[in-house]
């Protein structure tokens, strides 16, 4: 069985046939997913989506591309959201220097902010990276982060970069990115990652795995990643599913 630990069913690509994308998930064998909120239309549906299928999971937070619009009434709901039984992790937060809409002082005051919820209400965090891998590191070391830890979402770093979040209570997650035949650090990091740390997902309905490229993302897809990994791992593509379920399930702290 495979877990997709980072979902967006509840974006408006969904809208019309969210039903069957979950079908054929299931399908596919994907036994878990965790439905990632980042602003309060898409925290509601993930929790209404948590709330309505027993195998989605909710994971609430503020993304960093919005930061500017989060008000300390945004932040005391989540605090109240981490309390629900199918809320497992606080995210997706972090830095995002590829956008512009929200000041990169404004993006680390709210990512500072939601680690010290986080650690307030005992949750791992899911972080966001894009382009600002050395203010993330530095963040959450002065944070101390590693007291919660969490999830390297979609990592897109350098293996050394990987080792560095390692140390700090975190598991680095591949997405789509790591079965483009030009991809080279996702390969890498696959390559040195012990299987123990690694965990998998969509990002659906963004990233497509090859041969969907370009396409639209599904939670079934998650199944070439794990076939990715496995080959680059020399293993099988059931050990490669059922760690990285392991995995996800002791991240999130799933019986």
């Amino acid at each position: 069985m495979l877990f997709d630990t980072h979902v967006h069913l509840n974006a408006e690509q969904f809208e019309e046939d969210l039903d069957e994308v979950i079908v054929r998930a299931q399908e596919a064998g994907v036994s878990n997913m965790v439905c990632v909120g980042f602003d309060r239309p898409t925290i509601k549906k993930a929790i209404e989506l948590a709330e309505s299928y027993d195998f989605i999971y909710a994971c609430v937070g503020w993304h960093p591309v919005d930061a500017i619009d989060m008000t300390d009434e945004d932040l005391l709901w989540i605090e109240e959201l981490a309390s629900h039984p199918k809320v497992v992790a606080i995210g997706e937060m972090g830095l995002d220097y590829h956008w512009d809409k929200s000041p990169k002082d404004i993006q680390k005051e709210v990512f500072r902010k939601q680690i010290k919820l986080a650690k307030k209400v005992k949750l791992p965090i899911v972080i966001h990276n894009r382009e600002a891998t050395a203010d993330i590191v530095e963040i959450l070391q002065e944070e101390e982060a590693a007291e919660v830890g969490g999830i390297m979402h979609c990592f897109s770093g350098s293996p050394e970069v990987a080792m560095e979040c390692l140390k700090m209570n975190f598991y680095i997650s591949l997405g789509g990115p790591v079965t483009f035949k030009n991809a080279k650090k996702p390969k890498e990091v696959a390559a040195v990652v012990p299987l123990e740390k690694l965990l998998i997902e969509t990002d659906c309905p963004y990233l497509a795995p090859h041969p969907y490229r370009g396409k639209r993302n599904e939670p079934g897809y998650v199944k070439l990643v794990a076939e990715q990994i496995a080959e680059i791992k020399g293993l099988s593509y059931e050990e490669v599913a059922g760690v990285t379920t392991a995995n996800a399930k002791k991240v999130f702290d799933i019986n």
